[in-house]
């Protein structure tokens, strides 16, 4: 009150002229504006939206059936016990008979053409695909992008991938590229939490992530069994995921990510190699459960977690006899993609974690369309439920991945809005009315009826549905 009733003659008695007063005005009028977009399009930000994705899908002359695969093993001279091993998996695993090969494999030669050039060329084709289908999606300039990441397990050549596209799309000399190699099926949701780290240090920035496989360089030409399994499983595929933390992507962007989280196990006798047996299994299931405890503290509603947290402590004070109490996952997302490592997978994943068969539709009918993709598998997954218009606003979605080493990875996804089913580019979109089928009735072989195999199937992937929390 002292100082408004104070009296001070040069305030009091200046008057603003009313030409300043406009000017004034005027700057005001221009600046709000400007200050206004500056902060909406530069403030920092700890949010990651997915601006969209893209799947490749190879042309028609690339599909492949299980019949056709078998056939060309014969013509390579693969003995009959490898034969009939092929025939019992490729039965078993889930695949359909329009999953799509390496060009190298539909030459009417002898061999097989796994030349670094054969390489080179199935991984352009895939990657570029991707790539334009990605860009022409979003109208997002490449000169946006200010970080590459690119993860692809068996081809790792030089130039590397990120060279050939950065060169290939010119994108910025400054650009922060990441070239991931070795690291299996898993690599495409490491290749995520990668990204989410870097934009926290790079703001207003795009992060272009691509997942692929090299399906030449996998090719095995022995004899050994179980090192056929990835001949019978794997496919061509590849996806180009964008990732922004600019504040001006919320609105176009289809997903923001809510967590990242990566589970890694070790061999103690540093043993490498592809060979898939049951040592495989136990490590599985290892790297599993602790994957699932960690991210059960994240996803799982405090309900859940108290029954688990009760449960556990009556067993461990042995207060009573109880079985290991399983959380329910599926009433913390409403949408679950798995990796198709095969049927059997998807089959021991829905019986340990308690989604129903709607929530594992998508993944079920990727492997049985696409088979394993590797690391883009899952991208295939969501594309088919978007393709059904199961993607609203708000939902929750899981995308989980598993890869050698033994390496564990899960992102969470919100979607941001309603996700229409009228994308052209989608892969699903020609034929995602026929979807879905039963694999259980997915069809003989020709060389099962020809020569009368027995179906006892040896692979299996097996999680102790009562012990993998515990």
């Amino acid at each position: 009150m002292l100082f408004l009733n104070l009296n001070i003659p040069f305030i009091s008695e200046f008057t603003i002229p009313p030409n300043l007063v406009t000017l004034t005005a005027l700057l005001v009028l221009i600046l709000i504006p400007l200050l206004c977009s500056h902060l909406f399009t530069s403030k920092p930000s700890q949010t990651v939206f997915l601006v969209d994705f893209a799947c490749y899908k190879p042309p028609d002359s690339q599909k492949y059936s299980r019949d056709r695969v078998l056939n060309r093993a014969r013509e390579l001279g693969q003995p009959k016990s490898v034969l009939n091993m092929m025939a019992k998996v490729l039965h078993k695993a889930g695949l359909g008979d329009s999953s799509y090969v390496a060009e190298t494999i539909l030459s009417d030669t002898q061999g097989l053409d796994i030349s670094l050039e054969a390489a080179k060329k199935e991984s352009q084709n895939v990657i570029f695909g991707a790539i334009d289908a990605l860009l022409a999606k979003t109208e997002v300039k490449c000169s946006e992008i200010g970080i590459l990441i690119v993860n692809c397990t068996v081809f790792n050549v030089a130039p590397s991938l990120c060279s050939i596209i950065v060169n290939r799309y010119k994108l910025r000399e400054d650009i922060c590229s990441y070239n991931l190699s070795g690291m299996g099926c898993s690599a495409g949701l490491l290749a995520i939490g990668l990204a989410k780290q870097l934009l926290r240090v790079h703001q207003n920035a795009c992060a272009l992530i691509v997942s692929t496989e090299n399906i030449t360089c996998g090719i095995y030409s022995g004899t050994d069994p179980s090192k056929h399994l990835t001949n019978c499983l794997f496919r061509i595929g590849g996806s180009a995921i964008l990732l922004s933390n600019k504040s001006s992507h919320r609105q176009s962007s289809k997903y923001e990510l809510t967590h990242a989280v990566q589970t890694n196990t070790e061999d103690s006798e540093g043993i490498t190699g592809v060979t898939i047996n049951k040592d495989l299994l136990i490590a599985a299931n290892f790297a599993i459960k602790q994957h699932l405890q960690t991210l059960g503290t994240l996803i799982l509603p405090l309900s859940e977690q108290f029954l688990f947290l009760k449960n556990f402590l009556i067993r461990r004070l042995n207060q009573a006899e109880v079985k290991p109490y399983i959380p329910q996952f599926n009433k913390c997302v409403e949408h679950f993609f798995s990796h198709v490592g095969g049927k059997q997978v998807l089959d021991e994943l829905q019986k340990s974690l308690g989604f129903s068969d709607t929530q594992m539709e998508a993944s079920r009918m990727t492997l049985h369309r696409f088979g394993n993709t590797s690391s883009s598998s899952i991208w295939n997954a969501l594309t088919y439920a978007e393709a059904k218009g199961r993607m609203k606003m708000g939902d929750k979605v899981w995308q989980i991945a598993f890869g050698s080493g033994f390496k564990c990875n899960s992102v969470i996804w919100r979607v941001l809005r309603d996700v229409l089913a009228d994308d052209e580019k989608n892969p699903w979109m020609s034929d995602v009315d026929d979807y879905p089928i039963d694999l259980d009735a997915n069809g003989s072989l020709d060389y099962l009826k020809l020569h009368g195999c027995p179906l006892q199937f040896f692979f299996f992937f097996n999680i102790n549905s009562m012990a993998i929390l515990e």
